[in-house]
């Protein structure tokens, strides 16, 4: 088969595979109208606003009944719609602006100071939880017992404070909320936030007092409005998934909220977790590992619920107990998110070739803890990888070099047999074995690159640490398209360059289809990461300093 044919097929597939990965994204959470597009009544109401999901208890000494569709409490409006400034607690650590409404105890808004939302815009930083009506993203927490009370996520708890902040000097910082009932239930709802860290521990500490005991599930959920961005190719954050996703201790899936009218999301087992993820962003509750917990979804109004609901816990008289949660609500630090619970680390999505990813991020963080840039980093990684596979690519650069030098006896067989295709053919193959060449060899460097180039696609694209990371001079942003279109120009001259020094194809055709390759991979790279414009840039001047270096050893022309 033709080098050039291969070489053309293989680029062709692996932009084909980028594309199928794009269309199963795009699949995956179909976009819907979103919240703040629907009418809304001026008053809440149980039609103008969901209602909240209240969990059931169930019998005695059996685990928690995985909720069914959605109940309606006729009386209840949600007490993260809309907060008043009054009635949340502000905690504020290094990393986080957290407010904590005093209804239920909710999480309802969480600013992140540190991942400001643009280049342009440095002081506004990223929010995920939001109260606001229509893009309301919240987590609810909450413990009902039999008479479905108890600190509910609907309930109102008291707190010391109405400010925490972490001192200098401090590490750990806890919030307590507090319930106490009639009969005697004391419960103590506490947060814990870790300098430097965006996972948040939560414990309930329960004391029965009453004589009687005390029976109760604890419960998280999601809530979050379904308005994930319309595709743009001008903006990356577009091409990531953005909804509901859900790890069942074995695998990891992604879950359209549409079906869960007629397949609610079913479940019951240890280990797993719920989030709602967006590009380089995520909030994930983690219940308990050591006790089965209850998995069910709702969509409803635009907005989809994700709910865990634990076993029964029965707190005898006169006695205490406490039961503890995760949440991870921030950027895709997947050091962090390792940490934080099993599988975690898998909501940074690269895709089929995840084991090529992953150890390729690895070692650019690696090398980033010595050089302190990004962009360096990916030029040493590019580096590395051409050492890696410099015998096999020396191999196929003395191939082409070869084929260069038979240049001129190929255009006399054309010449001689340019009315018979088949018979040129067979001088051609001929001229080929008996000067030991192999005209195929000069693509297979180019078939193994291809895994390489869509696996540091999606590891610039999904890693987080990339995001807004500068490398030098104009480029300020590898996860972006270089502004001026400079490291494409650049690449493509490469790749001119680059094809100079290797054979011309002995079809006039395809030679001038070569000769505009450089071109469509200029076109088509303008738009891609600059970082990932960076690797085939450096790649690529590498590649003509190996063949240049390897024809003037061969001495050819």
């Amino acid at each position: 088969m033709d080098n050039l044919r291969i070489i053309l097929w293989a680029l062709f597939g692996g932009m084909l595979f980028v594309t199928w990965q794009q269309w199963q994204i795009d699949n995956a959470a179909p976009v819907v109208m979103p919240v703040a597009q629907q009418p809304v009544s001026a008053t809440p109401s149980a039609q103008a606003l969901p209602q909240p999901v209240e969990p059931s208890l169930p019998a005695p000494g059996t685990s928690a009944a995985v909720p069914t569709t959605p109940q309606l409490n006729a009386p209840a409006v949600s007490a993260t719609v809309g907060q008043n400034p009054a009635d949340t607690i502000v905690v504020e650590t290094d990393v986080f602006r957290v407010e904590i409404s005093r209804q239920g105890g909710n999480l309802v808004s969480a600013l992140l100071p540190v991942y400001p939302v643009s280049k342009d815009r440095p002081n506004e930083p990223v929010q995920l939880l939001n109260s606001t009506p229509g893009f309301t993203y919240v987590i609810e927490t909450g413990l009902v017992d039999g008479a479905q009370g108890g600190p509910t996520h609907l309930t109102a708890l008291t707190a010391p404070l109405s400010r925490y902040a972490l001192a200098p000097d401090q590490q750990v910082l806890t919030v307590p909320l507090t319930w106490r009932s009639p009969e005697g239930i004391e419960v103590t709802k506490v947060y814990t936030f870790k300098r430097g860290r965006y996972d948040v521990d939560l414990e309930y500490q329960i004391a029965n007092r009453s004589d009687s005991e005390w029976r109760a599930l604890d419960y998280l959920q999601i809530r979050r409005a379904h308005n994930p961005p319309e595709r743009s190719m001008f903006d990356v954050d577009s091409y990531s998934f953005n909804g509901p996703v859900f790890y069942d201790s074995e695998s990891y899936d992604k879950l359209d909220p549409d079906d869960f009218r007629d397949e609610p999301l079913k479940a019951q087992l240890e280990g797993g977790w719920l989030a709602s993820i967006e590009h380089h962003f995520l909030s994930a509750a983690v219940p308990a590992v050591d006790a089965v917990y209850s998995y069910s979804s709702a969509y409803t109004s635009g907005l989809y619920t994700l709910r865990a609901s634990g076993p029964t816990l029965v707190v005898p008289p006169d006695s205490a107990t406490s039961v503890s949660a995760q949440f991870f609500v921030g950027p895709k630090l997947q050091e962090q998110l390792e940490e934080t619970a099993p599988g975690l680390a898998l909501t940074v999505d690269y895709g089929v070739l995840a084991l090529l990813a992953q150890p390729l991020f690895w070692v650019l963080q690696q090398i980033f803890n010595l050089v302190g840039n990004w962009g360096w980093s990916i030029i040493i990684v590019t580096l590395l990888i051409k050492l890696t596979f410099y015998k096999l690519t020396e191999t196929s650069g003395r191939s082409m070099a070869k084929m260069r030098k038979l240049q001129p006896r190929l255009k006399a067989l054309q010449e001689r047999y340019k009315d018979d295709r088949q018979q040129l053919s067979m001088k051609m193959m001929d001229l080929y074995k008996q000067e030991k060449v192999n005209p195929a060899a000069g693509c297979l460097p180019m078939l193994i690159q291809i895994p390489f180039f869509i696996a540091f696609y999606w590891v610039l694209l999904e890693s987080v640490e990339m995001r807004q990371a500068p490398f030098a001079l104009w480029i300020t942003d590898l996860s972006t398209k270089d502004p001026f279109f400079v490291l494409p120009l650049l690449m493509g001259i490469a790749m001119f360059i680059q094809q100079k020094l290797n054979p011309a194809p002995p079809d006039p055709v395809q030679a001038k289809v070569m000769t505009i390759l450089p071109i469509i991979f200029t076109v088509f790279f303008a738009f891609f990461p600059s970082g990932l414009v960076l690797y085939w840039l450096s790649n690529s001047v590498l590649s003509v300093a190996q063949q240049w270096n390897i024809n003037r050893k061969m001495a050819v022309d």
